[in-house]
């Protein structure tokens, strides 16, 4: 008798602990927020080096068939007039990476960290901040800013040539950072009168539509972007509305530039980061973790683009063979970083942001609310994608409530643990047709979920609905690139930043 009473304490204290474990919910709804372009980084190896011939790396990260499939890659403009004067350091460094990425379907877009030399105050290309400068600001002599857009021409021709069709030039790196390396300080009154007064000359028509990229501020500063969505002709003529987070939250620096630009049928990308730079080993899983978050935030931020800092390095995506920072950190081989890179290149690239119920935390910093868990989720063809990230040390049961009905799904499962996989993908136990989920989410976890909509269910109906037809529109397919000239099965997006698929 004593037994029977002690097992039923037993399944008793069991049952109450199971009733006792924590739960988050999230609920999913069918309002549009941003189309994302897609997920990058910088073609840059040691200081600021291009790859030149050595493209394993690039080779390894990009296109829809590689284990990450990034498809943005960003190159320096070097202050060279033909790509043929500057040793490594000119045009000719980052040609053979921007070759693969093209060939893969991928974007390539160039930012001068300087103009030529001889169009500056300080006659070099240097930023100025050094003793043998004297500490003269290098800025570009305004009786040079009509030959600012003619040398990019030079550099399109010079890449069209060598067969890499540019996608989009940036005015300026980091044009608020007075820096002792290659630099060019800009007020936004300046690029605004570079902009308005000169672009112009830049040729769209001859180099296929290349887009116009704003100067990308060290801190996504808002008044370098509020000068120029004042300005009629700017806003013309600045397509991407771009820059950098070191030192600044994206929930609450990104977020205000995105909701002026957004609506105007702009593009807002973070083209420059690193995260867990300064550690001396391999980053640990919960700095990855950390990196996960940004991208996270970045996208709840309202960007359209990620571009991270360099590809290959101890902090990044690939390994670089320094025996210093560990056995793991072999040259060219994919980090732990890379595939929780590849969660959302693989998975939210082309895709359209939905809103959760998770939104309400932004613009507040980790301090005030700690955001132990984190969310968001997108539209993405016939497929709701969910990304759900766990930071603490226990498990917690997520319910996620979707706008419409789904019939299967998959999840995509990183943990730390793995180490061979770093990616675990397991279909999800969906036996009909349901518009919520029950997941136990583990302790320190990314997850992944792509569910399934099922057509049959009549919640869809309004899935894909666009405010205004007459508001002007943009094209982009599948993978997130844009369309010029719009065919087949395209994703269409409204000035209001609504989206749906349309055949053309």
């Amino acid at each position: 008798m004593k037994r029977i009473i002690f097992s039923l304490v037993v399944l008793l204290g069991v049952t109450a602990a199971q009733a006792a474990k924590p739960r988050t919910s999230l609920q999913v709804y069918s309002t549009k927020k941003q189309t994302i372009t897609g997920f990058g980084g910088a073609c840059c190896d040691g200081a600021m080096k291009p790859f030149g011939t050595d493209n394993a790396c690039v080779s390894k990260l990009y296109g829809a068939k590689s284990k990450i499939g990034l498809n943005i890659l960003r190159m320096e403009i070097s202050p060279s007039f033909t790509g043929d004067n500057w040793g490594d350091y000119d045009w000719n460094g980052s040609l053979p990476s921007a070759q693969t990425v093209k060939k893969r379907g991928g974007i390539v877009f160039g930012t001068p960290w300087s103009p030529p030399g001889e169009y500056k105050t300080n006659g070099t290309a240097q930023g100025g901040n050094s003793d043998d400068q004297g500490n003269v600001r290098g800025k570009l002599r305004e009786d040079c800013y009509e030959k600012f857009f003619p040398w990019f021409n030079t550099f399109l021709k010079w890449m069209k040539d060598h067969g890499v069709v540019m996608d989009a030039v940036s005015i300026q790196n980091e044009p608020d950072w007075w820096v002792n390396y290659s630099g060019c300080l800009y007020e936004p009154e300046e690029q605004v009168n570079l902009i308005k007064n000169y672009a112009h000359m830049l040729d769209r028509e001859t180099y296929d539509g290349v887009r116009i990229i704003s100067a990308e501020p060290l801190g996504f500063r808002a008044d370098y972007y509020d000068a120029l969505l004042k300005d009629q002709t700017c806003r013309e003529q600045v397509d991407i509305f771009a820059g950098h987070i070191y030192g600044h939250l994206p929930l609450q620096y990104i977020k205000p530039v995105a909701k002026k630009a957004l609506p105007l049928g702009k593009e807002v990308w973070m083209t420059e980061h690193s995260v867990t730079d300064n550690t001396g080993a391999l980053p640990t899983w919960d700095d990855n973790l950390i990196f996960a978050e940004e991208l996270n935030e970045c996208m709840l931020a309202g960007c359209t683009g990620y571009i991270y800092w360099y590809l290959r390095a101890h902090w990044a995506f690939a390994g670089t063979g320094e025996k210093e920072y560990g056995a793991a950190n072999k040259k060219d081989e994919l980090l732990p970083r890379a595939f929780v890179m590849s969660h959302f290149s693989k998975n939210v690239t082309g895709s359209t942001r939905l809103q959760t119920s998770q939104d309400d935390t932004e613009g507040r910093t980790k301090e005030e609310i700690p955001l132990n868990y984190e969310f968001s989720a997108y539209e993405k063809g016939d497929s709701i994608i969910v990304m759900a990230i766990n930071t603490t040390e226990t498990t917690r049961d997520l319910k996620i409530t979707l706008p419409y009905n789904v019939k299967s799904g998959m999840l995509w499962l990183s943990t730390g643990n793995e180490t061979e996989n770093l990616c675990q993908k397991s279909d999800l136990d969906i036996a009909e047709s349901i518009n919520s989920y029950l997941y136990e989410m583990p302790a320190k976890s990314l997850n992944t979920f792509i569910f399934m909509v099922d057509n049959g269910s009549t919640a869809i109906e309004n899935v894909n609905l666009v405010d205004d037809d007459d508001a002007p529109k943009t094209y982009y397919d599948l993978h997130g690139r844009r369309l010029d000239t719009p065919h087949g099965l395209c994703i269409e997006r409204s000035a209001n930043g609504k989206s749906r698929k349309v055949i053309m």
